[in-house]
C-alpha cells in the first residue's frame, strides 16, 4: 500500500507540474499512476488530499536533502548555501520548468497551504539549529534565534516568488547570505 501511495504521489506531481492543479483531475492521476479510480479513491478521498500528500512528500525530501548537505558543509556560509539550494533554488527551478507555474501556485487550497506552512516551519527549525552556535552575536543584534530563523526562511521564500529571473533570485539570496553572516559575526 505504501508503494502505491508513493507512486500515486509521484504521478500527481508530474501532472501538477505539466498541467497545473486546476486542470488535473482524479481520473488523470489514476491513469498516470496506473491504478483504477476506485483504487485511487481508496487511498485519497479527493484531489486536495493528493495535493496535500504531494506537498508533504516534497517537504520531506527537502529536509532529507538539507540534512545530507549540512553534514558536508564546513561553515555557516556553506550551510546557508545548502539550505537556500534545497528550500528556494530547486523549487524555483521546479516552478520555472512548468508551463503552468502560476496555476500550481494558485491551485493551492487552504488545507494545502497548511502543508506548505508545516514544511516552512520544519525549514525554520533547521535554520534555528544552524544559527544556535552564533546565539551571542544574534542576541547582541537584539534578535532571538527563532526570530532570525523565521526572518531568514520567510525572506528566502519571498525571494523565490518575487525574483524576476534566476540571476535575480541568486542575487537576492546572496544579499540575504551576507546579511546573515554579518549578524552572526562570521563575515
Amino acid at each position: 500500500m505504501e508503494d502505491r501511495h508513493a507512486y500515486i504521489i509521484e504521478a500527481a506531481k508530474g501532472l501538477f507540474l505539466r498541467y497545473g492543479v486546476k486542470r488535473t483531475g482524479m481520473s488523470d492521476i489514476a491513469g498516470a499512476a496506473g491504478v483504477s479510480r476506485q483504487t485511487l479513491y481508496k487511498v485519497f478521498a479527493n484531489k486536495d488530499e493528493v495535493l496535500q500528500a504531494t506537498i508533504r512528500s516534497l517537504a520531506d525530501k527537502v529536509v532529507l536533502d538539507i540534512e545530507a548537505g549540512l553534514e558536508k558543509a564546513e561553515d555557516l556560509g556553506a550551510q546557508l548555501d545548502v539550505i537556500f539550494k534545497h528550500t528556494v533554488v530547486e523549487h524555483y527551478d521546479f516552478l520555472q520548468s512548468s508551463p503552468n507555474a502560476e496555476d500550481i501556485i494558485l491551485g493551492v487550497t487552504a488545507s494545502s497551504q497548511e502543508e506548505l506552512e508545516a514544511g516552512a516551519k520544519r525549514n525554520t527549525t533547521i535554520i534555528a539549529r544552524v544559527l544556535k552556535p552564533f546565539s551571542d552575536s544574534i542576541e547582541n543584534n537584539d534578535l532571538t534565534i527563532d526570530q532570525f530563523a523565521d526572518f531568514i526562511q520567510r525572506s528566502a521564500t519571498a525571494a523565490k516568488y518575487s525574483a524576476k529571473s534566476k540571476r535575480h533570485l541568486l542575487a537576492l539570496l546572496g544579499a540575504l547570505r551576507v546579511s546573515v553572516l554579518k549578524v552572526t559575526g562570521t563575515a
